[in-house]
């Protein structure tokens, strides 16, 4: 039996960044020292980067297929169904994978301890070799486990669909207000707001924790494995044609959260941040925001 391909993916580190921008490392401390600055932080958060995705490569067995994309690359990579992916990274950097899997397995790997905090990249990248022994079902007693980690699924009325591990959002492309009509079960109410967020279990402890303290709301969250969404309307706007008290709720299986757009021009829906994979959302466009069938399947 052949073993499943290996996809590493990682995310440009601040250093290669910065060699992208100005061409040279010269140019790069030349400009920040003129700033005041230096390329230590840089240094530092590249070489331990660099050390996990070694340490993670050479506990890959060599007759395994691997192959290592880019954040940037995944709208345009095409994903086996038996892939087991690989993160290294931020945690931030889960959610960009997760969107576009479809029940693959996920590992995620921590490479800087010290400056993430590990909640979904969550194992150091010395114990690679019994992590992808649990992925291809080579350990039987491993103390590893599958937590399937519920997501968002958002469908327009043309089939359309975005997924996301994090959170949805609806609303204008700019900083001008959204105007749409809103429903959640019996609630309903024309609304002009600066967007809407649907979160999941995962997402609440995100964005959605910050609109939910800045406003003083103590819904209680779902947790990461919960079939439901938390959402928020973000500044509704009172007004002659628009309200404000349909502002926060739940979704369920039988709740969904529905939106028409009323706008003639910069509607967009987007997941997880990557405003560059997004669907419009124009006057007369339906969207339905769910809970999504696949679950992400993250070994913790």
């Amino acid at each position: 039996m052949s073993l499943p391909r290996i996809v590493l993916v990682t995310r440009m580190t601040p250093l290669e960044l910065l060699l992208e921008r100005f061409g040279t490392r010269g140019q790069a401390e030349f400009y920040l020292r003129s700033r005041g600055q230096d390329l230590s932080f840089a240094d530092r958060v590249h070489g331990r980067l660099c050390a996990a995705l070694s340490s993670v490569q050479s506990q890959i067995p060599a007759q395994q297929r691997t192959v290592r994309i880019d954040r940037t690359d995944l709208d345009r990579f095409l994903f086996a169904p038996d892939d087991i992916v690989v993160i290294v990274g931020q945690d931030g950097l889960v959610p960009n994978v997760a969107k576009y899997l479809r029940g693959q397995t996920v590992i995620g790997i921590n490479p800087d301890p010290a400056e993430y905090d590990g909640v979904l990249c969550r194992h150091e990248a010395v114990r690679m070799s019994g992590l992808l022994a649990f992925a291809c079902k080579q350990a039987p007693h491993s103390p590893y486990r599958i937590e399937g980690r519920a997501m968002a699924l958002a469908r327009r009325e043309d089939g359309q669909e975005l997924r996301a591990l994090n959170e949805v959002f609806i609303g204008h492309v700019s900083h001008q207000s959204a105007r749409y009509r809103i429903q959640c079960g019996e609630q309903n109410e024309r609304h002009s707001s600066s967007g809407v967020i649907a979160a999941t279990g995962t997402g609440a402890t995100g964005w959605a924790r910050s609109i939910a303290e800045q406003r003083g709301i103590r819904t209680t969250p779902p947790v990461p494995t919960d079939p439901r969404l938390v959402w928020f309307v973000r500044e509704p706007f009172p007004s002659i044609a628009t309200g404000t008290t349909v502002n926060y709720g739940q979704t369920s299986s039988e709740r969904p959260l529905v939106l028409q757009s009323e706008m003639d021009e910069g509607g967009v829906l987007f997941a997880d941040g990557i405003e560059t994979d997004r669907v419009e959302f124009l006057s007369g466009q339906r969207v339905e925001i769910g809970i999504a069938p696949e679950r992400l399947r993250l070994v913790v």
